[in-house]
C-alpha cells in the first residue's frame, strides 16, 4: 500500500492539479497535511477524497505528522505544486525493489519556458543521479519502516529534504526513476531563473558551512524580497 503525503499551505491554485495527477488511488491513500491555510486548499483536498490533517508548519513537521498517520508500507512525499507522471506507483515499487536501494525520487521537470529552466532541470537531474541528492520537489519515496528507522525529517524550517537524504545515503543507494515529475515554475517566474538559482546555491553553501537553519531561513526571506 502506498501513502501519498502532501504538505500544503495556501495552495488552492496548485493542489487540484497535483491531486488530479494522482488519479484514483486504488492501491493507497492520499494524505494532505495543511499548515493553516486561509484559502480553499482544504476544501479542494477533500473534494478529491484526500484525508486532511491540520498541523503547524514548517513543512518538515507537516510531513512527519503525515508519515505517522500513514497506513501504507511505502511513503511518497509530494509538494502541493508538483504533478506526478503516469504509472508512478509501479515505478516506485520497481525502484525500491532494486538491491541496495533505500529511497528514491523522480527526475525533475520545471513548468517554465526557456533555456534557463532546461538548464535547471539538467543540473538537478545530474545532481540527483550522480551525487544521489534529489530534493523534495522531486517527490521523494521511501519504505515506511526505513523512514521510521532513520528518524524521518528533522524539524527544521528548510532543507529538511537534503538532511534526510544525506542521512539515508549512508545506508544505501538513493535511486532516481527515469520518469519525470513537473513542479511549478512560480519561483523562477517571480524572481527569475538566475536569481532563484543563486539564492538556492547560497542557502546550500551556508548549510554545508554549518550555518543554522533559522539564519538560513532569514537569508532566504531576504533573497525573496524584491
Amino acid at each position: 500500500m502506498l501513502s501519498i503525503i502532501i504538505p500544503a499551505l495556501n495552495e488552492e491554485k496548485n493542489i487540484g492539479k497535483t491531486l488530479a495527477s494522482i488519479g484514483r488511488c486504488s492501491d493507497g491513500e492520499i494524505i494532505v497535511i495543511d499548515g493553516g491555510s486561509s484559502d480553499g486548499t482544504v476544501q479542494i483536498a477533500r473534494s478529491f477524497k484526500a484525508a486532511v490533517f491540520i498541523s503547524q508548519p514548517p513543512r518538515a513537521v507537516q510531513m512527519n505528522k503525515g508519515a505517522r498517520a500513514a497506513k501504507g508500507d511505502i511513503l511518497l512525499f509530494v509538494h502541493a505544486d508538483t504533478t506526478l507522471p503516469l504509472g508512478f506507483f509501479d515505478r516506485i515499487q520497481t525502484t525500491l525493489s532494486k538491491k541496495g536501494v533505500v529511497a528514491g525520487a523522480f527526475e525533475l521537470g520545471v513548468d517554465h519556458p526557456g533555456k534557463w529552466a532546461r538548464l535547471v532541470e539538467k543540473t538537478a537531474n545530474w545532481r540527483s543521479r550522480y551525487l544521489q541528492l534529489p530534493y523534495g520537489d522531486q517527490a521523494i519515496f521511501v519504505k515506511k519502516n526505513t523512514f521510521q528507522k532513520y528518524g524521518g525529517f528533522d524539524n527544521v524550517e528548510l532543507l529538511e529534504d537534503l538532511m534526510f537524504i544525506r542521512r539515508l545515503r549512508k545506508y544505501g543507494k538513493i535511486a532516481v526513476a527515469r520518469d519525470r515529475v513537473v513542479t511549478s515554475g512560480r519561483r523562477w517566474k517571480r524572481l527569475g531563473v538566475f536569481k532563484t538559482t543563486l539564492i538556492n546555491q547560497v542557502i546550500l553553501a551556508g548549510y554545508l558551512l554549518g550555518f543554522s537553519t533559522p539564519f538560513l531561513k532569514k537569508l532566504y526571506g531576504i533573497g525573496q524580497k524584491r
